[in-house]
């Protein structure tokens, strides 16, 4: 146990002592935190409104069109080839061309711009159009705008877990998103750091190094301290990741989170230019109006994002991930060490690499289904497979497992990395003092019943 110990300090402190590693565990949340912050202030960034002159030739559409953020509508007393031939001196953005029998063709409609329409102000203009004539149907038909909106209902619902501790409210959408994540990561970390140890022992079976240090440590020792050692280099760049993840979003909530805010309220007094009159002059408003106020009111998508996070049980997540990383890492990279101890070269790696990375890009693949149906049978027995646990379970695990399915795919994970660990074990202690042979499966098959 000393000798594994002083290989995996060996291992460890080489790997966390580079510069690359420094480097990309301080830049790695700084750079996906940086585009998250580019994304968001670009969302919340104030949009130039844009002036619109419209010629309206049949005269349904004076004064009705609703202004926005992004748009102001002008209606200027001239006729169209006026308009358009002092387009280009009136510094308005957009020319719009209604014609006459607009009911009956709406696709005649026309927009002219100095520099060419972006698509968003042209779906933003056709909306408004198009909200208009529906409008002016529904009125032909004695069916008012206000009785559609009216008919209009937004279920938004809250989900509850119901277990023999109570009900507790969840979030299906953070658990979602939640457990992709950490499948993700692990789907990485395996092809990552199993890859490390693949690399180190053929640079060392390449570079005759192994042949000193066979002579006084045995090639299981060895085996066991390099996978171990590069594990522990893994979860100090993800402890660390976690850590500045969780400084950078609270600092970005704080940021972001009044201007989201500020910007919702905007855009409902955009769109809603009467509504602080009108809430000016109700000053007799009853308690279900304002009631009823409250509940429309713009919320704080950061808020939400938060509530979410906060109805999962955050701790419960963080400890399956590490056991899973682990466990996941710990198979895999007992595989990844016995083909980099079978081959002498790049080349030779390939045709090995296909069974061992098969079964994590199946799991992978197979997760987008069980997020459909978390609790069926495809999901249940992907997760207890250790080849495909890992990444599975970590999808099912923040939508709520059931405890004995848990400590049965733990402990099935567990027998799963002794198996190949003793199975790659037996491979690694011929392959690494193997020199110049073409190493193929029926070779491999008898490598594993050589005697010490």
């Amino acid at each position: 146990m000393k000798i594994i110990f002083l290989i995996l300090k060996r291992e460890y402190l080489v790997r966390v002592r580079k510069r690359s590693f420094i480097v990309m565990t301080i830049l790695g949340p700084l750079l996906i935190f940086g585009f998250y912050a580019v994304v968001g202030w670009a969302a919340i960034s104030s949009i130039e409104q844009k002036k619109v002159d419209v010629i309206d030739d049949s005269g349904l559409f004076k004064n009705k069109l609703e202004n926005t953020k992004s748009l102001s509508f002008s209606y200027p007393d001239a006729t169209f080839q006026a308009a358009k031939s002092n387009f280009l001196n009136s510094k308005k953005d957009v020319l719009v061309h209604i014609p006459e029998n607009v009911m009956e063709q709406p696709k005649s409609l026309q927009m002219f711009a100095e520099k060419g329409v972006s698509l968003e102000i042209k779906s933003s203009i056709e909306r408004a159009i198009e909200k208009e004539i529906e409008s002016i149907k529904l009125t032909q038909a004695g069916i008012t705008r206000k009785v559609l909106q009216d008919a209009k209902v937004n279920v938004d619902s809250e989900t509850i877990s119901l277990s023999e501790e109570g009900e507790k409210t969840s979030s299906a959408g953070a658990a979602t998103i939640i457990g992709g994540i950490c499948a993700f990561l692990i789907y990485i970390s395996v092809f990552v750091y199993g890859t490390q140890v693949m690399r180190g022992v053929m640079e060392e079976k390449t570079n005759r190094i192994v042949e000193v240090i066979i002579s006084s440590v045995k090639p299981f020792q060895l085996m066991m301290g390099k996978i171990i050692g590069v594990a522990l280099v893994g979860l100090t760049q993800f402890t660390l990741w976690i850590v500045l993840t969780i400084a950078l979003t609270s600092l970005g909530t704080s940021i972001l989170g009044p201007r989201f805010a500020q910007q919702r309220a905007q855009t409902v007094m955009a769109t809603q230019p009467g509504m602080q009159q009108q809430m000016q002059r109700d000053e007799d408003t009853t308690d279900e109006t304002v009631v009823a106020q409250a509940q429309t009111a713009p919320k704080n998508p950061v808020d939400d994002v938060m509530k979410a996070i906060n109805s999962l049980n955050i701790p419960m997540i963080i400890a399956c991930f590490l056991f899973y990383f682990l466990g996941g890492y710990l198979l895999y990279s007992a595989l990844f060490g016995a083909v980099g101890a079978a081959v002498d070269n790049e080349t030779e790696v390939q045709q090995f690499m296909l069974p061992i990375t098969l079964p994590v890009i199946f799991s992978f693949i197979i997760a987008q289904f069980v997020l459909r149906d978390p609790n069926g049978s495809l999901a249940f027995w992907t997760s207890m497979i250790p080849f495909t646990s890992p990444i599975i379970m970590m999808v099912r695990i923040p939508l709520g497992v059931p405890g004995w399915e848990l400590a049965l795919s733990m402990t099935l994970l567990v027998l799963g990395f002794v198996g190949t660990t003793w199975l790659a074990a037996r491979i690694y202690r011929v392959g690494i003092l193997m020199y110049g042979k073409k190493v193929n499966y029926k070779e491999l098959s008898k490598w594993i019943f050589y005697n010490a």
